[in-house]
């Protein structure tokens, strides 16, 4: 990944056509399509940008293809599936903290299926480096291995059909659904998280904890008297709320930092998509854009349970309109994700 792209250029950003990539791929196909209908060079990148995000989301129409009635029955649930007539959210929405249902990879899924939920779970990924970020090192870490996590379908994965295949474990959850979510980010909120201490070197997600604390550092005193906080913990998996439009939100915005400071946001931002393929970070910049620009993000570093002067906070939340990236670095590191176009 080439993380600068996500924050100083990104081609479909200054076109302002509201044009998913779920929109190229199965209305115009290739950008070779896309160029024979006279779209102007930005649309044509972004189209030539769909085509890359869509070799994931091709593999789960094959693992579709190849189940059998009686793992759908298991395996598949309706778009809009709610356990009960209470819940407001889609169960694709939820993130969870384990295997859904016990329903492990290795024991719902034959050997070559196996395999290409293996290779729809690296797509995802920002090459080797963001598998070992996103894996944990291949352990995903209290589940042990990838068979022991669970890959449920939302939805029906063919041609002109929503569809949403989440990835659950210890500490992660993450999809592919084909831009089925418009305006969504990653298809949904993120979870993911790993056991180590968050400021340990040994945390695969330090480098993420190393850039905020490198923002913190750049805070002077004034600063950190909008910036620093006291709060408690409170994301969990009941669902991480995106702040609306005009909605106040807490902590330093970025339109009020100094040089420095946006410099060392804007290296955070990097840190923090660069596990996943860079389409998927060039459309978190693309609707951050969308919904104001990073002048409308705001960071605030939260001091509970922080432990010395080497480990100054606890969580911190940058978010904004339609964005909000909650990231909790002790006693280890919990993080809820969640990038909207639409606002909610």
């Amino acid at each position: 990944m080439q993380p600068a792209d996500t924050l100083t250029s990104c081609p479909s950003c200054e076109s302002g056509i509201p044009l998913g990539r779920r929109d190229f791929i199965r209305v115009l196909g290739t950008a070779a399509a896309a160029a024979a209908v006279g779209l102007t060079p930005l649309q044509k990148a972004r189209a030539a940008r769909a085509e890359k995000q869509a070799a994931a989301e091709a593999l789960v129409f094959e693992l579709f293809q190849t189940m059998t009635a009686e793992q759908k029955k298991k395996l598949l649930r309706p778009w809009d599936h709610k356990p009960t007539a209470k819940d407001k959210v889609p169960t694709r929405f939820a993130t969870g903290n384990a295997a859904v249902e016990k329903l492990y990879i290795g024991t719902e899924y034959k050997k070559t299926q196996v395999e290409l939920l293996d290779k729809i779970f690296r797509a995802l990924g920002n090459g080797e480096e963001g598998y070992r970020e996103l894996s944990r090192g291949g352990r995903f870490d209290a589940s042990g291995d990838f068979e022991s996590i669970s890959a449920l379908i939302y939805g029906e994965p063919v041609e002109g059909k929503k569809f949403s295949l989440v990835f659950t474990g210890h500490h992660l959850t993450v999809r592919c659904d084909g831009n089925s979510e418009e305006a969504t980010a990653f298809g949904g909120p993120l979870y993911y998280g790993h056991t180590p201490n968050g400021y340990a070197t040994t945390n695969v997600f330090y480098k993420q904890t190393r850039a905020a604390t490198e923002l913190y550092s750049a805070l002077d005193a004034d600063a950190k008297k909008v910036a620093v906080k006291s709060g408690t913990w409170h994301d969990e998996h009941g669902g991480v709320k995106v702040p609306k439009k005009g909605a106040k939100v807490p902590g330093l915005c970025y339109k009020d930092m100094t040089k420095d400071q946006k410099e060392q946001t804007e290296k955070l931002m990097k840190q923090l998509v660069s596990p996943y393929r860079k389409e998927d970070g060039d459309e978190v910049m693309e609707l951050i854009k969308a919904t104001g620009g990073m002048e409308k993000l705001s960071m605030a570093f939260y001091e509970e349970d922080k432990t010395s002067e080497k480990e100054p906070w606890s969580f911190w939340r940058l978010e904004g309109p339609g964005f909000v990236w909650s990231f909790r670095a002790l006693p280890h590191i919990h993080t809820f994700v969640h990038v909207k176009g639409e606002l909610v």
